[in-house]
């Protein structure tokens, strides 16, 4: 597919270049939904990781295994998914995303009746093909309608729209999937076994309806994609004069530095989000319905996150941002691991706050100066979505050997350390000038 040149962004009055070019604006509005489509896949993953616990009979390791298969997905589908795009175009790309999405949600169905974790798991996974494939078009394409300067401003504002599915999804989840029924283990022993196979097929069945109409939804927003005419972006032709393909990216320090980064930050969200209505259930003895609603405030936090980061960015540089910003959540991680009660909870749904801005942050600053090696650069930081699918279940095994889940936010604390030492290696990396 080729490229031609972008025209200079349009300025206001006050001279600061416009956030998004107004050529881009209906193909950024489509866009910016798949952010909030993809969102709502991530954080039903956290419903399901406690409903399977219930209806599957699974310890919080094995559940854990929820988040391995989907981010598993993300890992063998992104370089795909950008050779793709690199072939057919990003349009195509999203439409064959939708696909897939859709086509593990229609799976939910058929895994529900015959009540098997590995059929679950391979929907999953293919959900998360799907979501490849958007995050590998989506990313690149918000960042470059506009200005470089204004990437990670403009890639972070599109992805509070993320933020705002993610507020959503627990809600939603919870109130469309959670049936409120939970029976200690003294109470399940207490049972006859055709009451305990009727309790537990009813709440897998309990998935079915909310991923077909996840389906139908997802399916309508291809039809709305295919009818959009996208524009030609410029990728530019950066600072790289090595040439295109896997190993020139790769070259770039700045780049490894980044997919490691991403790689530990997607561990850190998705092992806090995974467990924190059970956390959250540990800490306070609440039912699972508060918990998950208690999700989506930390989830709403993470929206609000990402607005203000957005606004944060034009006064503060987004490397010295991240920094300040990791460091905080590592923090918050402490106070969850050796507070207690509610100050424990409420620790960790602050953390929600702090990784606003990780993502798109990192992609950015990991993409910047690429030229013609963006897309295949954009893939490798998706790939190190795979984060997701190892910490969870190792804060799920730490959690069962140390007999708590709050001594196992461990895993994220040190996580977060890690994104810390990449904000403040940009910083120093530009601040003399170098790659």
């Amino acid at each position: 597919m080729h490229y031609e040149a972008a025209e200079p962004s349009k300025s206001h009055a006050d001279g600061r270049a416009t956030l998004v070019e107004r050529r881009f604006l209906v193909a950024f509005a489509v866009v910016t939904s798949l952010f909030f489509m993809w969102a709502i896949a991530n954080n039903f993953n956290d419903i399901l990781i406690k409903q399977f616990q219930k209806a599957l009979e699974l310890s919080r390791m094995e559940s854990g295994l929820v988040q391995t298969a989907f981010y598993f997905g993300y890992f063998t589908f992104a370089l795909p998914a950008g050779w793709f795009i690199a072939r057919h175009g990003y349009k195509a790309g999203i439409i064959a995303g939708l696909g897939l999405y859709a086509a593990g949600a229609l799976l939910f169905w058929p895994a529900a009746g015959v009540r098997a974790f590995g059929f679950f798991l391979v929907a999953l996974y293919i959900i998360a093909a799907g979501l490849a494939f958007l995050e590998t078009a989506a990313n690149p394409l918000i960042a470059a309608m506009g200005r470089e300067e204004s990437a990670a401003q403009r890639l972070t504002f599109a992805q509070s729209f993320n933020g705002l599915g993610g507020v959503i999804a627990p809600f939603l989840g919870g109130a469309l999937i959670f049936s409120g029924i939970e029976h200690s283990a003294a109470e399940l022993s207490a049972m006859q076994p055709a009451q305990i196979e009727a309790y537990r097929a009813a709440e897998a069945l309990a998935v079915r309806l909310p991923y077909l109409a996840l389906a139908a939804v997802v399916l309508t927003l291809a039809a709305i994609v295919a009818l959009t005419r996208f524009p030609v972006i410029a990728e530019g032709q950066g600072t790289d004069q090595s040439g295109g393909g896997l190993g020139a990216a790769l070259r770039r320090p700045r780049l490894r530095a980044a997919i490691l980064a991403q790689f530990f930050y997607v561990g850190a969200q998705v092992t806090v989000w995974s467990y924190f209505i059970n956390f959250a259930q540990d800490q306070t003895d609440i039912g699972e319905k508060l918990a998950a609603q208690w999700l989506g405030i930390s989830l709403f936090l993470f929206m609000v996150g990402r607005f203000a980061g957005a606004g944060l960015m034009r006064y503060v540089p987004a490397p010295r941002l991240l920094t300040g910003y990791a460091l905080i959540a590592a923090v918050l991680c402490g106070v969850a691991m050796s507070a207690g009660g509610m100050i424990a909870v409420v620790a960790l749904g602050l953390t929600s706050l702090f990784m606003s801005i990780m993502f798109p942050t990192i992609f950015t600053l990991g993409l910047a100066g690429l030229g013609p090696n963006k897309r295949i650069a954009s893939s490798l930081i998706v790939m190190a979505i795979i984060g997701g699918a190892i910490f969870p279940p190792l804060t799920g095994l730490m959690a069962e050997r140390l007999h708590s889940l709050a001594m196992a936010m461990f895993v994220p604390l040190v996580c977060f350390l890690v994104i810390a030492w990449f904000g403040r290696r940009v910083t120093r990396n530009m601040a003399m000038g170098g790659a």
